[in-house]
């Protein structure tokens, strides 16, 4: 069976760029799906500053030769290492140069169906259109994969939004309120206040967590006992951060426990301003149902002396994050996902991104629950675009010398083909890792 290409790559946020980027490098012939930074630019608030900071920040070409300073340098915006919050717009052009520098062969088409014959995958997009490729890489980051409560899942779009994609502009002069804690509640409330919106935030916990804004310079003693990393400043985040491939050698349920509780719910340090004295915050209320009412939405929340607390608002926004779960991903059919194993609902992966369907690689926030919390932002881009392309250049190399060292292990005519040597598998020309 003829084959189009060698590595097809759905998804073109950091991690699909940064892939694509290396396989030109090592010369793998690819395709990259999807619109550029999608999510950045249609599922985030406008107006969003980044909690990483600016060194955490870039895409990652092979030789590292085009971060965000370089970016910010050639245009003249403001740009510091560290303690100056990365506007979102900033980063979505940023990305989108990248794209055009390093992958500009992008098929903005959508996959819509996926399967897999003979060793080759089949993939069909929007416009009934099909290719085949010998391995596919899933770079969909969290976009197929925002949570809302079964409290909140009863009420129509028109009276409920998850916070992924909202508009903010649309709420002005209205009533609204903001359910969560998390950096994404934080954001959207503020947003929404500074547009004009009547808006609470009601969060389950004791209260609203913010991250400490870091002292510039470091005295020694924070550097020693608080060092940074792309993911924040601990021992701990230095390590998820910096050995991924270690972090998959933990027992699962460690891996699990610590994907799950490293750098919990908290907003940015620099949005403490814009929220506290602001916005109004009710804490220590967990929701029990929602129902639609002639004012638009009644909710029910426990409170801690055990009463039931009714609030009424015109529109709910769940700012409840985002939950992996492969089966959400509509272009995988049950066939596929019956082959895929699964650590909770995100895919049991090799030590280069494989799937327990050989070919199939999953990366960013998928691959979290293998590779660790650092997957869950962009500085994972970097880990995943070396070792995965690189992997995935082996591969390539591999299956094209095969026919000619399958030739050169031809017993000579007349020769005892029922040899054990002749039984035993070419060891020298797989590619791949199990």
């Amino acid at each position: 069976m003829s084959v189009d290409t060698d590595v097809a790559i759905v998804g073109a946020g950091p991690y699909g760029l940064s892939i694509a980027a290396h396989l030109s490098h090592h010369g793998v012939k690819h395709r990259v799906l999807g619109r550029p930074m999608h999510l950045w630019i249609a599922h985030m608030p406008k107006g969003m500053l980044l909690k990483s900071e600016g060194f955490a920040s870039s895409l990652h070409d092979f030789e590292g030769s085009f971060p965000l300073r370089r970016f910010c340098a050639e245009r003249g915006v403001p740009y510091a290492d560290l303690g100056a919050p990365v506007p979102l717009e900033l980063f979505a052009a940023y990305g989108l140069a990248f794209q055009k520098r390093y992958v500009p062969q992008l098929d903005s088409r959508a996959l819509t169906a996926l399967d897999t014959a003979d060793d080759v995958f089949r993939l069909q997009l929007d416009d009934g259109s099909t290719f085949s490729a010998r391995r596919v890489v899933l770079a969909v980051g969290i976009e197929h994969f925002a949570h809302l409560p079964d409290e909140l899942a009863c009420l129509p779009s028109a009276l409920c939004s998850h916070s992924g994609g909202v508009d903010v502009t649309a709420f002005t002069g209205r009533n609204v309120t903001v359910v969560g804690a998390g950096a994404s509640a934080v954001d959207m409330a503020a947003l929404l206040h500074e547009q004009g919106a009547n808006v609470t935030i009601i969060a389950r916990g004791d209260r609203l967590r913010m991250h400490g804004q870091m002292q510039l310079p470091r005295p020694l003693w924070q550097r020693l006992s608080r060092p940074v990393s792309p993911i924040g400043p601990s021992w701990s985040s230095c390590f998820f951060a910096g050995a991924p491939n270690l972090f998959r050698l933990l027992p699962q349920a460690t891996r699990l426990r610590l994907v799950k509780s490293h750098l919990g719910p908290a907003g940015g340090w620099f949005m403490r301003e814009r929220i506290f004295g602001r916005v109004p915050i009710l804490t220590n209320h967990r929701l029990r149902e929602a129902e639609p009412s002639a004012e638009g939405v009644i909710l029910r929340f426990a409170t801690p002396d055990g009463s039931i607390r009714e609030w009424v608002t015109q529109h709910v926004i769940a700012a409840t994050g985002y939950r992996i779960d492969i089966r959400r991903l509509l272009f995988l059919n049950a066939e596929l996902l019956a082959q895929i194993r699964t650590i909770g609902d995100a895919p049991s992966l090799s030590s280069h991104f494989e799937s327990s369907l050989p070919g199939l690689y999953f990366v960013g926030p998928a691959s979290a629950n293998s590779f660790g919390p650092v997957m869950r932002f962009a500085a994972g881009a970097k880990f995943t675009a070396h070792r995965l392309g690189k992997h995935l250049a082996a591969d390539a190399i591999g299956r094209t010398s095969r026919p000619a060292m399958e030739l050169s292990h031809q017993p000579p005519l007349g020769s005892d083909r029922t040899s054990p040597l002749a039984s035993l598998p070419d060891q020298h020309t797989s590619g791949k890792v199990a």
